[in-house]
């Protein structure tokens, strides 16, 4: 994993296929508030692209890209990740949409 990845980068990150059809992680932060606007007090978070477990969605991308240690089972599905990291980067890359600098620096 980059330790000087930058929050624009993680934005960047192409998905894989995934229930919100998004091509890169931005893509897929945009549609999940977007859902959240429309949807307000009735927003799933559980389940807001009509799938539980959306976060690994995210994770898998990441760890596709190498920004995140993952591994994946023979299907290519996301088996087990480091979930700790993963929420961080995403973390970054919410900060990042605003365009402001992240206070904690680089993700790591």
């Amino acid at each position: 994993m980059s330790e000087d990845l930058t929050g624009a980068q993680i934005l960047d990150t192409p998905m894989q296929a995934n229930d919100a059809d998004a091509a890169t992680i931005r893509d897929y932060l945009i549609a999940l508030l977007a859902l959240v606007w429309d949807h307000g007090e009735g927003f799933n978070g559980k389940r807001p692209f009509g799938n539980s477990g959306w976060e690994w969605e995210l994770y898998a991308a990441l760890a596709r890209a190498g920004h995140l240690d993952g591994k994946f089972d023979e299907d290519g599905y996301l088996d087990d990740v480091d979930d700790v990291t993963g929420r961080k980067l995403i973390s970054e890359a919410i900060r990042a949409l605003s365009g402001a600098a992240s206070l904690e620096g680089p993700a790591s």
